[in-house]
C-alpha cells in the first residue's frame, strides 16, 4: 500500500521528545525501573503509529474514491478493508482517536477498552490484546495496561501518548522517534545487549550502494530481505529510498525477527506496505524463506551474541546454510553471513553491517578463518567499507559494511576493494546516545563513487584477493645457544646422563638425597623436584667428583664446570630426571641432558599456485629460520588462513617534528617562563 498524500506542514518529529520525557516522568513516579521503560513505551508507540497510519488510509480512500464513512459507510468500509492494512472500528468508521477518548475521564476506561477491542484479530495478536496464555506475548499491551492501571497512571500515560500525532510523518521520521525511545535507556537494559539500531544516515548509504549495484530493471520487482530485521527500520528504510530516490517501482520486502516486540513492530508496519512478509522466529534454525533467492539482502546482525542456546539445531542444519563451517559460539555474526550468501540470488547484492571481529578473529584453521576463506575462495566479497566511530546509537566502535556480490564483473574477478570511510563524518549538534557523528550526503557520495569506480583513490585501495591469504606453517625447532650450540644425543638417540649426583641446588636450597633403599626416603626430594624447570629456575647439579652443571640464561646454554675451575659450554638443552629401581641400589633419581625442541608457527605469504606456494615457504625458511627444524608430521603442509587488517592497510604514520621545530618551541617556552612573575 502506498503512503497517503496527506502530509501537512509539521515540525521535526523530535519535537515530541518532551512528550516522551513526560511519559518517562510518570513511569519514574510510579517506581517503574528505567531499564523497563522501552517495554512500557513500545506498545503505546505502536498504538499511535497504527492510529496515524489508519488516519492516512482513511484520507486516501476519501480522496481516491470520493466517499467517506459518514456518506456511504458500507462501501467505505469495503474499500478500506481491501487495502489490507488493518482495521479499527473506532478509528476508521467513527473517526475517534486516543485524544478523543482521553477528553472524558468519566468514560475513559470503557472507551479505551472498546478502542482496543476494535482492532482486527491480527493486530490484536501483535499488540497483545485479549491474548490466550499459550500465545506469544509480542507487544504484550494487555499486561502493561494492567500494570499502569494498578499504578493509577493509565489515563495519564495514554493522554500523554495521545498528544503524539504520527500521521504526517514518513517511516524514516517515525523510525527516528522509535530509535530514540529504544536507545534512551539501552545502556541500562540487559535486553538490548548486542542490538545495534541502524541510524538513518547509514541506511541511506546502504540504499545508495544497493541502488547503484542492483541488477534489475526498474519496472521489475526487486525482492529485498533482512534476516535480522528487528523493527524493520533498515529493511523498510532501504525500500523507501529505492522507490523515492532510485525510481524502483515494485519492491517486495521480507524480514525475520525473533524478538517478540520488535517482530510485532515490523509486522504492524508491514501491513501498510504493498508486498511485505515478516516472519517470527530464529532465522538460522527456521530458515523461513529457504526456497527464495533475493535480489537484495541487507542486515545488521547482533554483535558478540552467543549462539550456544541453539548450537545443536544449527549444527544439524540439512539445507547447506553453513558450508564454510562454524564460528566460535561466542559470536554468531558469521553464521548470518553464510545464511545471507545462501539466500542471495546469483545476480544479487548484499550489504551487511559487522564489527571488526569478522575481519580478523580466529587463527588459520579456526572456524572464523575457514568461513572467510570459503567466501573468498568463491570470490563473493566485492568491497569492505570502514565506518566512522561513534556512528551507532549504543556502541562507539568501528563498524564495517561488507558488500557481497555473486556476479562480479570480469575486471573485478578475484579482486576486492577496501574503502576507508572512518574520516567521513560531521559532529551531530546533539548526541544520540553513543551516536555523536553522522555521514552527510557528500560523505556518502564519495564512498559510493569510490565503490563504483573501483580504482585506487584517496579513500580506497583495490587488492588481489590472494593478498589476504596466508600460510600458517607449523615447525618443530631445536633451540641453540647464543653461540649456535645444542646438546647432542649420544648413541642411539639416548640423552646424555649426569651420573653420581651428589646434590642439587634449587633457588638456593640444597637437596642431597638421591639414593635410598626405600621409596619413602625419596619423598621429600621428589616433592622438591616437581617444580624443577631447568630453563627457568636457577639450579646447580654437583656430582661426586666435584663437577657442576648450571644453566646460563644470558647465553641460553648449559655450562659444565670441572673441579679445576675449567668451564665448558655444552650448548642449549634441558635437564630431565628419571626414577629407576634396582635390587642393589634401591630407588635412584638420575639426571639427563638432552636437546630442547619446541613448536612454533610461521606466517608466510601465500600463492594460489601450488608450486609457487611451496617455493614461497622454502625461500622463507632459508631467509628467516636459522635453527635446525623439521615440519611436524601432523602439519607437514601449512594451514591456509584469510585475515584483513584495515589499520595496517590505511596506516598513516604520525608526523614527527624536526629538531629545529622542537628547539624553537623550547626557546618560546623558556622565554615565557622567564616572563612569569612569581
Amino acid at each position: 500500500m502506498s503512503e497517503s498524500n496527506y502530509t501537512p506542514m509539521v515540525h521535526d518529529i523530535m519535537h515530541y521528545e518532551s512528550e516522551i520525557w513526560n511519559i518517562a516522568d510518570l513511569l519514574i513516579a510510579a517506581s517503574v525501573k528505567q531499564s523497563d521503560f522501552p517495554a512500557y513505551m513500545m506498545p503505546f508507540f505502536a498504538l499511535v503509529m497504527l492510529e496515524g497510519r489508519m488516519i492516512n488510509a482513511v484520507h486516501r480512500v476519501e480522496e481516491e474514491e470520493g466517499i467517506s464513512s459518514t456518506t456511504d459507510p458500507e462501501e467505505f468500509k469495503e474499500v478500506f478493508l481491501e487495502q489490507d492494512c488493518g482495521f479499527n472500528e473506532y478509528i476508521v468508521m467513527q473517526n475517534k482517536t486516543l485524544k478523543d477518548i482521553c477528553r472524558n475521564d468519566g468514560t475513559f476506561e470503557q472507551d479505551f477498552s472498546n478502542y482496543l477491542k476494535a482492532f482486527d484479530p491480527d493486530l490484536k495478536m501483535l499488540l497483545g490484546i485479549e491474548r490466550n496464555k499459550d500465545q506469544q506475548k509480542y507487544l504484550n499491551l494487555d499486561y502493561y495496561v494492567s500494570e499502569l492501571r494498578n499504578k493509577k497512571i493509565l489515563m495519564q500515560v495514554v493522554s500523554a501518548w495521545s498528544l503524539i500525532n504520527l500521521a504526517p510523518y514518513s517511516n524514516s521520521d517515525i523510525t527516528t522517534l522509535e530509535e530514540h525511545i529504544k536507545r534512551k535507556w539501552a545502556d541500562i537494559s540487559a535486553t538490548t545487549a548486542g542490538e545495534q539500531y541502524t541510524p538513518d544516515d547509514i541506511i541511506s548509504l546502504i540504499a545508495e550502494i544497493v541502488a547503484r549495484k542492483v541488477n534489475k530493471p526498474k519496472d521489475k520487482y526487486v525482492h529485498v530481505y533482512d534476516p535480522t530485521c528487528g523493527g524493520a527500520n533498515l529493511l523498510f528504510g532501504v525500500e523507501d529510498r529505492l522507490k523515492k530516490e532510485a525510481g524502483y517501482r515494485y519492491i517486495a520486502t521480507y524480514g525475520s525477527e525473533y524478538n517478540d516486540a520488535l517482530y510485532a513492530l515490523a509486522a504492524i508496519e508491514s501491513r501498510f506496505r504493498e508486498r511485505s512478509r515478516i516472519h517470527y522466529g530464529n532465522t538460522l534454525t527456521t530458515v523461513p524463506f529457504s526456497d527464495n533467492r533475493f535480489d537484495v539482502i541487507v542486515a545488521n546482525p547482533p554483535y558478540g551474541t552467543k549462539w550456544t542456546g541453539y548450537e545443536k539445531e544449527v549444527r544439524a542444519d540439512k539445507i547447506g546454510q553453513f558450508p564454510g563451517g562454524y564460528p566460535s559460539t561466542s559470536d554468531g555474526q558469521m553464521l548470518f553471513m553464510q545464511h545471507i550468501l545462501y539466500q542471495l540470488a546469483d545476480t544479487g547484492i548484499a550489504v551487511e553491517v559487522h564489527n571488526g571481529s569478522t575481519l580478523f578473529s580466529g587463527d588459520a584453521g579456526s572456524g572464523e578463518s575457514n568461513i572467510r576463506k570459503y567466501i573468498f575462495d568463491h570470490d563473493w566479497v566485492e568491497a569492505i567499507i570502514q565506518m566512522p566511530q561513534q556512528e551507532f546509537f549504543n556502541t562507539g566502535i568501528y563498524t564495517y559494511l561488507w558488500i557481497m556480490n555473486k556476479q562480479k564483473s570480469p575486471e573485478r574477478k578475484d579482486k576486492l576493494m577496501l574503502i576507508d570511510g572512518s574520516n567521513l563524518w560531521r559532529l551531530l549538534k546533539k548526541s544520540k546516545g553513543d551516536k555523536r557523528r553522522e555521514m552527510t550526503e557528500e560523505h556518502r557520495r564519495k564512498i559510493v563513487e569510490a565503490l563504483i569506480d573501483f580504482k585506487d583513490c584517496e579513500i580506497g585501495k583495490v587488492y588481489d584477493k590472494w593478498y589476504f591469504y596466508y600460510n600458517k606453517q607449523s615447525l618443530t625447532l631445536r633451540d641453540l645457544s647464543e653461540s649456535g650450540k645444542g646438546i647432542d644425543f649420544v648413541y642411539d638417540k639416548q640423552p646424555r646422563a649426569i651420573t653420581h649426583v651428589k646434590s642439587l641446588e634449587l633457588n638456593g636450597q640444597v637437596i642431597s638425597t638421591f639414593k635410598s633403599a626405600t621409596r619413602e626416603g625419596l619423598a621429600a626430594t621428589e616433592a622438591a623436584l616437581k617444580s624443577f624447570d631447568s630453563r627457568t629456575m636457577p639450579f646447580r647439579i654437583t656430582v661426586s667428583n666435584g663437577t657442576t652443571y648450571t644453566f646460563d640464561a644470558d647465553r641460553n646454554t648449559l655450562v659444565e664446570t670441572l673441579p679445576d675451575g675449567t668451564t665448558n659450554e655444552l650448548g642449549c638443552g634441558i635437564i630431565t630426571r628419571k626414577v629407576s629401581t634396582n635390587r642393589k641400589e634401591g630407588v635412584e633419581i638420575k639426571f639427563f641432558m638432552e636437546p630442547y625442541f619446541y613448536t612454533d608457527y610461521e606466517i608466510i605469504p601465500y600463492s594460489p599456485d601450488a608450486e609457487q606456494n611451496k617455493e614461497n615457504i622454502s625461500n622463507f625458511m632459508k631467509k628467516y629460520i636459522f635453527k635446525p627444524y623439521y615440519f611436524s608430521s601432523k602439519q607437514s603442509t601449512p594451514v591456509v588462513g584469510v585475515e584483513l587488517n584495515f589499520n595496517k592497510e590505511f596506516y598513516v604514520p604520525e608526523k614527527i617534528e624536526s629538531v629545529e621545530e622542537i628547539m624553537k618551541e623550547i626557546i618560546i617556552l623558556e622565554n615565557n617562563l622567564k616572563n612569569i612573575k612569581l
